[in-house]
């Protein structure tokens, strides 16, 4: 055999060889089916990916923050370390590039699970559950969904509202009380909730009012200032809100009137004026959804769960701000309502505008409440 043929018999030899190395060093995982959700997963493989519309740290009490204590405590029972939480802070609801990017830089980072907190990051979660059917996308307060990897979660807060109402009412003594509305009547998530406070107050003072100002923003907190002044400057009392800093409690705090304080508990962060606050505890649901992801049980059904659930609640009341016999008041019906003796929107109800909605011995379905309150109870007076 001449040199030549040496040289490309060795030649073929070699390549040989390293054909049959790339087949036995081939990755394991690149031939194996992909996860796909719905199957088990090992724990330390998961990483969750969080879209935050704020800096949770710089927005303490807010809606933000509320979510960050939830993941930080689901991270805790559930076991996961530091590095399989990603975070996505400052993610402006408004630009769609912006939301789409820190998503995919999640999905990049090895995330299995997008937990989206704002309700405009809905149809982002829409369009990339397609994209990656190997992420489970969920997503705060929305209504789409799909049968494989895309859902979202909400709690019954117009419960916690309910109770709230119910302080509120005992409280005023100008009989006017002010409401700080994120979004108008064609958002059954804010109106429903400033009914169901309507409906409290009414339960225990005919004679007051809400008045309801609305900024059109979930996040503004100039415009929440804003409105806080304006419902004090009507006479308002008591200001509750559904928007996402606690900026409408630290006005009225300055302003020397009462408060309801919303999504964390505000009664030391703002002492001396908020009598009680709804809260979100959202590490009931995340909890759960990390459980269900491991486990291999997740389903798109999508979750709204109320204070059976601990996911929603009123804070215990600050007594010293409140009559005697408040919180017995607001405990009574808190039982009813675990119980199941009571549910808020029951029965035949009265709109600002005269209509009447719901039937005798009835209650309105979740879709309705969910989707299709566009009305303001009877006690309530548009700004």
């Amino acid at each position: 055999m001449n040199g030549k043929r040496i040289s490309l018999a060795v030649s073929l030899v070699c390549v040989l060889a390293l054909l049959i190395g790339a087949v036995f060093t081939r990755p394991q995982n690149e031939s194996a089916p992909e996860w796909r959700p719905g199957a088990p997963i090992n724990k330390e493989d998961i990483k969750i990916g969080v879209i935050h519309l704020t800096d949770p740290l710089n927005e303490k009490g807010g809606y933000s923050y509320a979510h960050e204590v939830g993941i930080q405590e689901a991270q805790r029972k559930t076991g996961l370390r530091d590095d399989q939480i990603i975070r996505k802070n400052n993610v402006g609801n408004t630009n769609l590039y912006e939301v789409e990017h820190a998503m995919r830089e999640c999905i990049a980072e090895g995330a299995k699970v997008i937990i989206a907190t704002s309700w405009e990051y809905m149809d982002t979660c829409e369009k990339l559950s397609g994209e990656y059917p190997s992420v489970v996308f969920t997503n705060a307060s929305g209504y789409k969904r799909n049968d494989t990897n895309f859902t979202n979660y909400f709690g019954r807060i117009y419960q916690a509202r309910y109770l709230s109402g119910i302080a509120a009412g005992l409280k005023t003594q100008t009989g006017k009380i002010g409401y700080v509305a994120a979004m108008g009547k064609d958002n059954s998530e804010v109106t429903g909730g400033v009914d169901a406070f309507a409906i409290g107050v009414e339960s225990v003072n005919r004679d007051a009012r809400i008045y309801v100002k609305v900024t059109e923003r979930w996040y503004d907190p100039a415009e929440e200032t804003n409105a806080a002044k304006n419902l004090i400057a009507l006479g308002c009392d008591v200001i509750a809100q559904h928007c996402d800093t606690v900026n409408p409690q630290i006005e009225a705090q300055r302003a020397g009137v009462w408060g309801v304080g919303y999504n964390s508990d505000l009664r030391e962060d703002i002492p001396g004026t908020v009598i009680a606050s709804v809260v979100w505890n959202w590490e009931a649901y995340y909890t759960r959804l990390i459980r269900s992801v491991i486990d291999g049980s997740f389903t798109t059904e999508p979750y709204f769960g109320g204070i059976n659930d601990g996911i929603v609640e009123l804070t215990s009341l600050d007594e010293t701000l409140l009559p005697p016999g408040a919180a017995e008041a607001v405990e009574t019906a808190r039982e009813r309502i675990i119980s199941g003796e009571y549910d808020v929107f029951s029965g035949v109800m009265e709109t600002n505008d005269g209509r009447l909605v719901g039937a005798e011995g009835e209650t309105l379905p979740d879709s309705v409440i969910t989707q299709g309150i566009d009305w303001y109870y009877r006690n309530v007076i548009e700004q």
